[in-house]
């Protein structure tokens, strides 16, 4: 009895690691052979959901808003003679500035080889977010949409006195001035304080510059330096400034993009993410926690918002916002 429930336990465990196996295998891999037999007129579709790191890793439980991920889509959707258009879905809050910019010039690329892009932003496009969406030949919004966010900030944490209540002190030896800077054991000095807002200051204009380029004559510089100030819009209110083109959901865009790539009737869909089967299924746990659902945004979306982002090494962060 006891071999014969041994051996159960051993195929029982033999199918699970197999399931588990099938469920970690990209969704694009997948499907790999039905997209090879597909004809052209499609519509490629790439998801940027979460915050934008910088991240190349391709483990199986990395997320959507990988820089390394994002890129390989873009540059397979470029080579895809099949695909006339895509539409990148954003879902957003932001993130890492470089992140990012890697994303923007390859979207460039994807347009200069002849390929319509659209963006459809999610429950929020966002700060760096929002950087990426401007890219598009059309940039096409839900109502409620929280988009905008145009800025960038350096935050972290002096816990000095905090330190001196519980008896910690700090010793650090340098090789130069700077080499500290940020030291959650002390204030930042009035030098540190200038050189940082300069880091700043110069991210910022590169954020604004690109997108009063890629949105010129659809929004002013003398405007869009009114409100990129790091506030938020709804996809309504950027609608009117001129921010986003259309209103509408996932499939409008899709249709938007079809009809510029001159697609005949409805397009087919290529989908490029990376997502696994077990990533959608932890996703779908979190949906369905109390308070959860898929209309809300999540604390990683509203942390930007409410405390303006921490991002990047621990005790320091430099994000756009």
């Amino acid at each position: 009895m006891a071999n014969k429930r041994l051996a159960v336990g051993i195929v029982a465990g033999i199918i699970f690691l197999t399931l588990i196996a099938a469920m970690a295998i990209p969704v694009d891999k997948r499907n790999a052979g039905k997209m090879g037999a597909a004809q052209d007129s499609q519509v490629g579709v790439i998801r940027i959901e979460g915050t934008i790191t910088g991240s190349t890793s391709q483990g199986w439980m990395t997320t959507q808003g990988s820089a390394g991920q994002i890129l390989e889509q873009l540059r397979a959707a470029q080579k895809d003679t099949g695909v006339k258009a895509v539409v990148i879905r954003v879902n957003s809050p932001g993130g890492s500035a470089a992140a990012a910019q890697e994303i923007v010039e390859e979207i460039q690329r994807l347009r200069q080889s002849g390929k319509v892009v659209v963006v459809s932003m999610g429950d929020m496009a966002a700060s760096a977010g929002y950087w990426i969406a401007a890219q598009a030949d059309t940039v096409v919004a839900n109502p409620t949409t929280l988009t905008g966010s145009i800025g960038v900030i350096m935050q972290w944490e002096n816990l000095e006195e905090l330190f001196k209540k519980l008896g910690i002190s700090s010793e650090v030896i340098k090789s130069g001035a700077f080499k500290d800077i940020g030291s959650a054991t002390r204030p930042l000095t009035e030098e540190e304080r200038e050189l940082l807002q300069g880091l700043v200051d110069d991210t910022y204009q590169q954020f604004f510059d690109d997108v009063a380029l890629r949105r010129e004559g659809k929004i002013t510089r003398e405007r869009l330096a009114q409100v990129a100030d790091g506030r938020v819009f709804t996809g309504r209110q950027a609608k009117e400034l001129g921010l986003v083109d259309e209103l509408g959901n996932f499939y409008d865009a899709v249709d938007k993009a079809g009809a510029l790539a001159g697609i005949e009737g409805e397009p087919k869909l290529k989908e490029y993410s990376t997502e696994t089967a077990l990533e959608r299924f932890f996703s779908g746990l979190s949906s369905m926690a109390p308070g959860g659902g898929v209309s809300d945004l999540t604390r990683g979306q509203w942390w930007p918002l409410l405390w303006k982002g921490v991002f990047n090494e621990p005790g320091k962060s430099y994000r756009v916002e």
